[in-house]
């Protein structure tokens, strides 16, 4: 079957910290010659889609803010599937609380109905503790991301996974993630372009992330050597993707 829609991770397949990946130009104009639908898709819920529309322009990718899809709009739209409107204690920059915003909830530290943790530029020991006293008297706990850690031009820092573990240690309750590789971000991010699985391609360069997420959603699969994956390290999982390409610029839409 043709393949109509294209879910591109963004770190490491098209884009290296601020440089861009050799060749992601050239395959982003040849999916919008050939009008495929096509939507960016990052874990990183700090950044709103306009601010990572412009981290991509600046890098040499001509990527509209509308083609891009964070774990923060996918917990936000969670969110609304729900409840239609209701109130969140949010740890997170502007990419979350502009989302959980736009989906009607309120966002407040006074009984919320849930505790809401993405990432941060500066996590803050009193926001952390208010989480988990509210988790403790009941908030349900949801979480934009697993993972642990992240790049940075300094070195790793903490991600969303490390604060979560530190919260769910401290109340006893373990957080909802609703990014990768959570099948939930994969159709959510399908109904935001009006695609189907059967005819959608996810591109990763992380197998326990990217491929799996792409397998249990029943997309078609491409690993980048591009990022965190090298070739030697494919074997160890007991899953497979459908493609191995040293990066994006040697794929054929």
């Amino acid at each position: 079957m043709e393949k109509k829609n294209y879910l591109i991770d963004m770190d490491g397949v098209l884009v290296s910290g601020k440089v861009m990946i050799p060749g992601a130009d050239q395959f982003v104009e040849r999916l919008k010659e050939k009008n495929k639908n096509f939507l960016v898709l990052t874990n990183n819920p700090i950044y709103t889609p306009g601010d990572l529309s412009h981290r991509l322009q600046s890098a040499g990718l001509a990527i509209e803010k509308e083609r891009i899809f964070s774990s923060a709009m996918a917990t936000a739209l969670f969110l609304k599937t729900q409840k239609s409107n209701g109130t969140a204690f949010v740890i997170g920059e502007s990419g979350l609380t502009e989302a959980i915003h736009d989906a009607g909830f309120v966002i407040t530290s006074t009984k919320p109905e849930y505790v809401v943790v993405g990432e941060t530029h500066s996590y803050s020991i009193e926001q952390v503790t208010r989480a988990i006293r509210l988790i403790s008297a009941g908030a349900h706990f949801l979480a934009t991301n697993p993972d642990p850690n992240g790049p940075s031009e300094h070195g790793i820092v903490p991600a969303c996974g490390a604060m979560t573990a530190l919260i769910e240690k401290a109340s006893g309750r373990a957080p909802f993630f609703i990014g990768k590789p959570n099948p939930i971000m994969m159709r959510l991010a399908l109904n935001y372009i009006g695609g189907h699985s059967e005819e959608t391609v996810m591109i990763g360069d992380r197998m326990d992330t990217d491929i799996v997420a792409g397998l249990q959603s029943g997309m078609e699969t491409i690993l980048v050597l591009s990022g965190v994956t090298k070739k030697e390290m494919i074997d160890s999982f007991p899953y497979q993707p459908r493609m191995v390409v040293n990066s994006v610029r040697d794929i054929v839409v």
